[in-house]
């Protein structure tokens, strides 16, 4: 029995090792290349999402100086217009103290007497109260002017925060996936993939004949087809997915905002019937457009570590399709 006893502690205790060993040996695992890509691909969603609200807030913030600079173009005019003013007041007050200051005998003694002392009188304090009156009004217009400097300083202000907690969380997020990608080089020799100045030209037997401006950003895209994801980056070395349709359509001479979502809202709407080469195809949250090149395809600066590239339009949920007026 003291045999029987001893076996079954001994068998106890290998039992509870193995217990204790097994869940550290699972801790340790490594990540299987599926899980690896899973976790870069949801990153690089989360990096693209900051990146372009960045971008929303750097030409919001360049809308709001521009604002500024056209207000202080009018301040200064106003604020010299304003000091003349003042100057002609006080040159008139002058006059009127020192019309004032006659004794009343020689003005009675003059021709006209009384009578033409009153009128010049009356004349000066009409043109009194009529400068009065302009300074009045510019000063007004000037407070108006200055109020609304004012407001669009703290509006500066305010993005300037965010576009500095916005840098912040893509210093984080790029953190993050540079140890995502350094897991995936062990994975498959590579943490990115290496840019591909040919691919260009092997698509180059693919452009599209498309005719005016939506034909030179088209063939404009197609050329940019292996080049890197650089975010906030439009060219020409690199692009992310806004500056890439924001180039593209600038090389046919038309302007766009460097983000997609402003994009959205600067592009007629249109139905994935009408769609025609040189259209933009918005996806879901307005974090991602591309460029529409025909045949369901498009171009666009897929996401951080890819190169631009031509692929099937339904990569991801559309939110809409916008056309470049």
């Amino acid at each position: 029995m003291s045999s029987l006893r001893t076996l079954l502690r001994t068998v106890a205790l290998v039992g509870l090792s193995a217990a204790l060993i097994a869940p550290t040996a699972a801790a340790h695992a490594e990540p299987s290349p599926a899980d690896l890509t899973r976790r870069i691909e949801t990153s690089s969603t989360e990096l693209e999402r900051v990146v372009e609200s960045y971008n929303k807030l750097t030409e919001d913030i360049k809308v709001n100086k521009a604002a500024v600079a056209r207000l202080q173009a009018r301040i200064g005019p106003l604020e010299e217009q304003a000091e003349q003013s003042r100057k002609d007041v006080a040159a008139l007050a002058n006059s009127a103290y020192k019309s004032g200051g006659l004794r009343t005998a020689d003005a009675l003694l003059r021709p006209g007497g009384s009578t033409a002392l009153l009128d010049r009188l009356g004349t000066l304090d009409q043109l009194t109260r009529q400068r009065q009156e302009r300074i009045s009004g510019f000063t007004d217009t000037q407070r108006r002017l200055l109020d609304e400097k004012k407001r669009l300083d703290a509006t500066l202000a305010r993005q300037a925060a965010q576009a500095r907690e916005l840098a912040a969380g893509r210093t984080r997020i790029e953190k993050d996936l540079a140890e995502l990608y350094e897991l995936r080089r062990q994975a498959y020799g590579a943490a990115t993939e290496r840019p591909a100045p040919k691919a260009a030209q092997a698509e180059a037997r693919n452009v599209p004949a498309v005719a005016g401006d939506a034909g030179t950003a088209v063939r404009y895209a197609f050329g940019a087809i292996g080049k890197p994801y650089v975010w906030a980056g439009e060219g020409p070395g690199g692009y992310d997915c806004s500056g890439l349709t924001l180039a593209a359509w600038r090389a046919a001479g038309r302007s766009l905002p460097h983000s997609a979502r402003m994009q959205w809202g600067a592009v007629a709407h249109i139905g994935r019937g009408d769609l025609r080469p040189g259209d933009l195809v918005f996806y879901s949250g307005l974090g991602h457009v591309a460029l529409y090149v025909g045949d369901g395809q498009v171009i666009d600066a897929p996401s951080a570590g890819r190169n631009v590239l031509k692929r099937g339009m339904n990569m991801m949920s559309i939110h809409g399709y916008g056309r470049v007026r």
